[in-house]
């Protein structure tokens, strides 16, 4: 089961974006970087817009920057933005009322569902990402 790569890509594409200086990026660079095709990064750009991290511009001079400072955007913020789902789902059919653990399963796994995205979100806050921008440049 492959887990969702939209967060990871997400912080790669403010951290190209946040080395850029300030200058517009295009869509083809940062594509070059994640090594992706250019249109699933478009899709993640206009997520990152819509939760007001950056701007983007059409045409020939167009391209994206980033509408906060590095230490003014948190990781959690990134995390909403692409909405990276919940770290396990329930199956799609319901278990078994009739069984002891099949009629009660669902509303512990749900509640552990929020403990757990609770936490990420919490432990996510915790960072910025000026605080990646610092670790790649230590790598």
């Amino acid at each position: 089961m492959a887990a969702n790569s939209q967060f990871a890509i997400a912080v790669h594409v403010l951290t190209v974006l946040a080395k850029g200086g300030g200058e517009r990026v295009k869509s083809d660079y940062i594509a070059q970087s994640v090594n992706t095709n250019p249109v699933v990064i478009r899709r993640l750009l206009s997520n990152l817009q819509d939760a007001n991290l950056v701007v983007s511009h059409v045409g020939a001079s167009g391209g994206t920057s980033l509408a906060k400072l590095p230490k003014d955007i948190q990781l959690s913020e990134v995390y909403k933005a692409v909405a990276c789902g919940e770290v396990f789902a329930l199956p799609p059919k319901k278990p078994n009322e009739n069984c002891p653990v099949g009629k009660n399963i669902a509303a512990v796994l749900c509640n552990l569902q929020k403990e757990i995205d609770k936490s990420v979100n919490e432990k996510l806050r915790q960072f910025t990402l000026r605080d990646v921008i610092e670790r790649v440049d230590e790598a």
